[in-house]
């Protein structure tokens, strides 16, 4: 009798649970001004939401992720490599190659990526269930960013070191009194060299050619107080690692609610390097000597063009500078709205990162010009590239300045704003794959402890690049963990979509997305053309592959081995993971296993059971469902509702639209 009373009582309960679930879905619903949709996770009589994904979330608004993005994509890179490249490669001649990379490789690879994630609403790893066997693509990006992340917030909080030593009456690099000073130190302040004359530029250039200046002295021996061998790893640098951690703090603060604080954080970060580039800009003009640096940065020599070197560079940057196959973008896209114009939006935030490696070129190639000028010698002799221009030369410039502290506040503030934008999207990256492949309400609700300790992990990792070995392992990361290894993921990806899944099916979903389908010309990079120059550029990387150096200082082999491992660790992801799908695949012989293996998960498709149309509308007949995440969820046939909401909020019946 019990029995019978409490399956009576299920019974109702579940009655009652149709009736709101029928309630909701009808077209009287269609306004959100009271009640937000079952669908998106709220429930029944909630106060309005403005994120179409509530249980997930979106941005705020579209301002916010165009901004996030174009901070993601306009980093470090391009202030200190873009410039070298540019006069290393023929000046005004390598803008030539630069832009046709941009057009048919750049702006493909960035709408592809941006596409993919909003699509599903998914992270680096959970759109792989577009190909489950794949997956090991997502894992290798999840990888390359946690590599990134580690080594360039060393760089960032070396640039929250120098800001705080800016405020001071006198740069401490500015003169060669100081007790870390060699005697081989020559300043240019205050010295005879400083008012030299054209009759002593030989002497003065054999001069300077074996002198060391006090900024450079400042970065090696006060800085980083920089052991004599990558292995000698010395003490741990206390200031280093107290801006290290005070990085990473901001970067936790702001990641705090994640799209939600980071959203509002870029108003200010993605957008303030503009301004400080364009003071410095306009101060670097009215400087004697800047239109030199300027014409040397710019002057063509055409002859560089028939030079493979110069493409290779030209395309290398504009596949590193975007941030393509780091899982950045597809991230950010995730929490886009699902019509989001994100077509627009690729090429919106490609043209203006490369833009503004452009305007940063005008801003260095301006001071360094100066500074050629102050010292009587070519540019070539004082420009650098890397950590050597962003810390060295550089600085060096700012105290032949006036107001020279101001100055040099203003131009590591920049740098600080450059790289927290970047690192920013590459924290969230990692945290919003690892919430997705979990996928519980628990995890979702704490998503905060999630970023907190990703947070620690990286701030841990980070301290032996704090040591004073630091520098040796800082660059030996750059210039492993995220070279060839990006372009075969991104490459595999590429493939992947087009021609595993399907190009013809992938083009529909953007059409049903977007509204409209994929304009021809993307539609050929994504097929032929850009797969051709991401192959270009493996191949470019690995005939021009050259052992790391840094200043005088050989990398000995062992630390090269594990430059490499550091470097197949993230590719080697994507081969064990199809074994390991393949394995765990149904199927009697191994092609049906692969076979199965390939297919798109059942739950592919669109976050929201609203936009899941057409070939993604729920099978009726089948007695399933798809709920908000777009998992089945196995119900009697008579109790699945025939009316479901489309993206604009009116009711239709599935099978009409299938």
């Amino acid at each position: 009798m019990n029995n019978l009373k409490e399956q009576e009582k299920r019974e109702r309960e579940r009655e009652r649970e149709r009736e709101t679930h029928n309630t909701q879905i009808m077209p009287e619903s269609n306004t959100n001004a009271e009640f937000s949709s079952d669908q998106n996770g709220a429930v029944l009589g909630e106060t309005t939401k403005k994120d179409e994904n509530v249980r997930r979330g979106n941005w705020g608004n579209q301002i916010e992720f165009v901004l996030t993005s174009v901070g993601y994509a306009v980093g470090l890179g391009n202030v200190w490599r873009f410039p070298y490249l540019c006069y290393r490669n023929g000046g005004g001649a390598f803008m030539f190659p630069y832009f046709i990379m941009l057009v048919f490789c750049g702006i493909p690879l960035f709408f592809l990526e941006l596409s993919f994630g909003q699509f599903a609403s998914l992270g680096c790893l959970g759109v792989w269930k577009v190909s489950p066997m794949f997956k090991g693509v997502g894992y290798g990006m999840m990888v390359v960013s946690t590599y990134i992340g580690i080594y360039y917030n060393v760089v960032i909080c070396i640039a929250f070191y120098y800001f705080f030593m800016s405020m001071t009456n006198v740069l401490p690099w500015t003169y060669c009194n100081n007790s870390w000073n060699t005697k081989d130190c020559s300043g240019v302040v205050g010295s005879s060299y400083a008012n030299a004359s054209i009759a002593n530029i030989s002497e003065l250039v054999n001069h300077t050619a074996k002198r060391t200046s006090p900024s450079e002295e400042y970065w090696k021996y006060q800085v980083l107080n920089i052991s004599d061998d990558i292995g000698n790893f010395g003490e741990v640098r206390l200031p280093i690692l107290g801006c290290l951690a005070a990085s990473w703090v901001v970067v936790f603060l702001c990641l705090i609610r994640g799209v939600k604080s980071s959203g509002k954080v870029v108003y200010f970060t993605a957008t303030f390097p503009y301004v400080v580039l364009t003071v410095l800009f306009i101060r670097g003009i009215t400087l004697d000597g800047a239109v030199n640096g300027i014409k040397y940065y710019l002057t063509p020599q055409w002859k560089m063009i028939l030079d493979a070197k110069v493409w290779g560079d030209a395309a290398s940057q504009i596949f590193y500078s975007l941030g393509c196959a780091w899982g950045g973008l597809i991230t950010m896209a995730s929490y886009n709205k699902f019509h989001n114009n994100c077509y627009r939006d690729s090429i919106i935030i490609s043209i203006t990162n490369c833009a503004t490696s452009v305007y940063a070129g005008f801003v260095i190639f301006s001071i360094l010009g100066f500074m050629a000028h102050h010292l009587g010698v070519d540019v070539a002799d004082v420009a650098d590239h890397g950590p050597g221009l962003a810390f060295v030369a550089y600085p060096g410039a700012l105290t032949l300045l006036p107001i020279s502290p101001l100055w040099s506040l203003l131009f590591f503030f920049m740098l600080i704003l450059l790289g927290l934008g970047t690192q920013f999207c590459l924290l969230e990256t990692l945290v919003t794959a690892i919430v997705d492949e979990i996928g519980t309400d628990w995890i979702i609700r704490n998503k905060t402890y999630v970023t907190l300790g990703v947070a620690v992990v990286g701030f841990l990792l980070g301290v032996p690049l704090t040591s004073q070995a630091g520098i040796y392992w800082l660059l030996l990361m750059d210039n492993y963990a995220a070279s060839f290894s990006l372009v075969i993921i991104s490459c595999i990806m590429c493939v992947s979509i087009m021609y595993i899944y399907g190009f013809r099916k992938y083009f529909k979903d953007v059409e049903m997305m977007l509204g409209f389908p994929p304009p021809i010309f993307f539609r050929i990079c994504w097929r032929f053309v850009s797969p051709a120059i991401i192959t270009f550029i493996l191949v470019f990387t690995v005939v021009q592959y050259k052992p790391i150096t840094y200043n005088d200082y050989v990398y000995p082999g062992w630390s090269l081995i594990i430059g490499f491992l550091m470097a197949v660790s993230s590719v080697i992801c994507i081969p064990i993971y199809a074994i390991y799908k393949i394995w765990t695949s149904e199927g009697t012989t191994f092609l049906e296993r692969v076979k199965n293996a390939l297919k798109p998960d059942p739950s592919w498709g669109p976050a929201l059971q609203e936009h899941r149309t057409g070939r993604y509308a729920p099978n009726v007949s089948s007695g399933s469902d798809l709920n908000q995440e777009g998992q089945h969820t196995k119900e009697k046939p008579e109790e699945v509702s025939l009316m479901i909401q489309d993206s604009n909020g009116s009711a239709h019946n599935p099978e009409a639209s299938a």
